[in-house]
Formats: C-alpha cells, structure tokens, sequence
C-alpha cells in the first residue's frame, strides 16, 4: 500500500488534527513510498528504530515520537535516530494524545476494558478536551481485585494508594502521566483513578482529598492503544505488523 494511502486513513481514524498536543502527531519521518510491513511501539526509540529495521519494517507507528514541538539542533541522539530512520528508510508516524483519547484503541478504553467496563462517558481533561474515560461497575469491587485484574492483564506490578474508597464502584482511566486528572476524579466523585505514573506532589494531593489511585506503569499502561491500533491496521488495511516490546519498568 501506498505509504499517503496509510497515513490519510491514520490521519481521520485517529482524528489527528483534533488534539492540541505537546507532540508532533502523524507522520513525523517521511520515508518509503510503498508500505508492506508496520512495526509497532510504545517509544521512538534507537532501539525500536533498529529493531523494526530488523524485522523488514517500512513504517514504525508510536505513541511517543521524536519531535515535541520542535528539533533545535540535529545532533546527539536526534542524530542518531533520524539516521537510523532515514538509512532504513523507515516511516516514523506518531500518536499520542489521539490515540490516549480514542473511543475505539485508545489506551484508556483499553485501561477499562481490562476490568470488563464500558466507558460511560470521557473523562481527565487536559487542555479544553477530555483525553480519557470513566466507568462503572455493577457493584463494588475490592481494590486488592481490581489491581489483581490489572497486574495479570497488563503483566505488571501495580501499586495502589487507598486514601478513599476501598471498594470502588466508578473508576476513571488516563494512562500515563495521569495524575493531573487527580482533582477533576476527587470533584466528580470517581472512586478510583488509574493511570501510570504517581509522583510525590500527587501522593501528598491524592492523599489530602482521600481518593485513591491505582499505578501500573507509564509503558504499560501506553501499550494498549498501540497494539489495538496494530489489529485494526492488519483488519482494515490487509498491512503485516509486528510489536515490538520495550519496556522501560516505569
């Protein structure tokens, strides 16, 4: 398939232009023109771009890209990754925002969809729009089965910081860095916030407002979305794909 064929269809399924985004989102590294073969990534990475390279990759689709807002100087590490991308001659196209937000792959319908829940409407606002979901269950359920459900799912270690409910009912997803969405969970009484990763400053907030929060994991909580936008590729498209794994342990 031609590689314009690709990121057009890319471009309106994830409604790229819709975000405003720190990130460069959609094709950040022009390379091939005929696209066989996607590999796929959580990060824009030397070791990514080199394992896709491997793998007989065209085109690398990532949530974390290279470019945020801008690349001053073409050096160091920047260097070395455009290298590795042009001398393969492998496209880069980035997702970040849109494929967090998305209602279908996104990461944070993935998050729920773990625990079995239907989102029930957006949720975690950031920048004038919602980038997540919330849901609920039928009953409460436990925090000791609901991190056990996402530790075994995500194969992760997840901790959880029971400040409010222990047994919770609605829960809301950001993946990532997440925390922000820590007020707008506490205001709109979301029993659990479960995103990826959980500084000292958000320990101290979630503490003072007793809402507690369950962390597994800014990689893999970001892994959902890539691998769900990989199966709709292989669908939709008729592409070849591949994943490729790289966990950071954070």
């Amino acid at each position: 398939m031609k590689r314009d064929e690709v990121v057009k269809f890319l471009d309106g399924y994830l409604n790229i232009s819709a975000y405003p985004d720190k990130s460069s989102n959609g094709l950040q590294v022009e390379g091939k023109e005929e696209v066989e073969r996607v590999a796929f990534a959580v990060d824009a990475t030397l070791r990514t771009i080199e394992r896709a390279a491997k793998g007989g990759a065209d085109m690398l689709i990532v949530h974390h890209g290279m470019i945020w807002g801008g690349i001053d100087y073409v050096t160091g590490i920047h260097y070395k990754r455009l290298k590795a991308l042009i001398s393969s001659g492998i496209n880069l196209y980035v997702a970040h925002l849109p494929l967090d937000a998305h209602p279908e792959v996104g990461n944070n319908v993935g998050l729920l969809g773990l625990l079995g829940l239907e989102p029930k409407g957006p949720f975690g606002e950031y920048r004038g729009l919602s980038v997540g979901f919330w849901g609920e269950f039928d009953e409460p359920q436990p925090m000791e089965k609901v991190a056990q459900i996402i530790a075994e799912k995500l194969n992760t270690e997840v901790k959880t910081y029971e400040f409010g409910k222990r047994e919770v009912k609605t829960v809301g997803a950001v993946s990532g860095e997440g925390a922000f969405a820590l007020e707008e969970a506490h205001r709109r009484g979301i029993d659990l916030l479960i995103t990826g990763e959980f500084g000292h400053a958000d320990y101290l907030t979630a503490q003072d407002m007793e809402q507690s929060v369950l962390v597994a994991g800014h990689y893999k909580t970001e892994t959902l979305g890539v691998k769900a936008l990989m199966d709709v590729l292989r669908g939709r498209l008729g592409l070849d794909a591949i994943f490729i794994d790289d966990p950071t342990g954070l």
